[in-house]
């Protein structure tokens, strides 16, 4: 039985670039032992052409994106290409690029999060409001902002008010305290919105009353103007009663 010579890619070199495939790597390879510059560089130029037609078509718009592939084209040559690279285009070795520095991962909000960075900015503020009922005020707002939210993100267990004071004791190191006789979180929350609509509609409403009421004004003393001097109103005067019926007789 003939033994076939068979190779496997594990066999085989890496690929550095998956996105051209391992054909596009050793057509390169081949490339870079063509001994005529002239044929060399059409070589190259052809690859680079395949390689445009392999890669999305939206990153053809892009304005660096044949600096990219030449840039691709050596380093997969090992920077051992011998073409000339079309004017404008910058060949970097990857070691040679500008790299972002890492991004710390962000402390805030480590306990608790599922109220947010919110809650604890408010939580830092009312620490640094003085004593006084000002003060009491904001806490029951943050206590119904924070059950409000506990009740967002954990829609299966049930939130009570006992849970929120507990959590906000912790959120403040044991200096925020909700206040003996307040009524139910839920009830705060939803007199809080009830107040707003009601203070909206007041103004709106104050501004439409104020207006008819100028508007009434403002006819009636037309009104009462205009009946005693162009005859608009009903006046016991008998001359002008009869100069108006006299005007009526021209205008038939």
């Amino acid at each position: 039985m003939n033994s076939l010579d068979i190779e496997y890619n594990t066999e085989r070199p890496d690929i550095q670039f998956p996105e051209y495939g391992r054909s596009i790597q050793e057509m390169l390879l081949h490339a870079k032992t063509i001994e005529s510059p002239q044929k060399r560089q059409k070589t190259v130029e052809s690859i680079i052409g395949l390689m445009i037609q392999l890669g999305p078509q939206g990153n053809r718009n892009m304005d660096d994106y044949r600096e990219k592939l030449w840039n691709h084209v050596f380093a997969l040559t090992n920077y051992e290409l011998e073409v000339n690279v079309p004017a404008g285009i910058i060949i970097r070795r990857e070691e040679d690029r500008a790299k972002p520095q890492p991004l710390g991962y962000p402390t805030t909000a480590t306990r608790m999060r599922h109220y947010g960075n919110s809650v604890h900015a408010l939580i830092q503020k009312a620490i640094d409001m003085p004593e006084g009922p000002k003060r009491e005020g904001f806490v029951e707002v943050i206590a119904s902002y924070m059950k409000l939210a506990y009740k967002t993100w954990n829609k299966e267990h049930y939130v009570s008010d006992d849970i929120v004071k507990e959590d906000l004791e912790i959120l403040s190191n044991g200096q925020l305290l909700l206040h003996e006789g307040h009524d139910s979180l839920d009830k705060l929350a939803a007199g809080v919105g009830k107040l707003d609509n009601r203070n909206r509609t007041n103004v709106s409403g104050g501004n439409d009353r104020s207006g008819r009421r100028r508007g009434g004004r403002n006819r009636g003393s037309n009104g009462g103007g205009s009946g005693s001097s162009g005859g608009g109103g009903r006046s016991n005067n008998p001359n002008n009663n009869s100069n108006n019926n006299a005007g009526r007789r021209r205008k038939r």
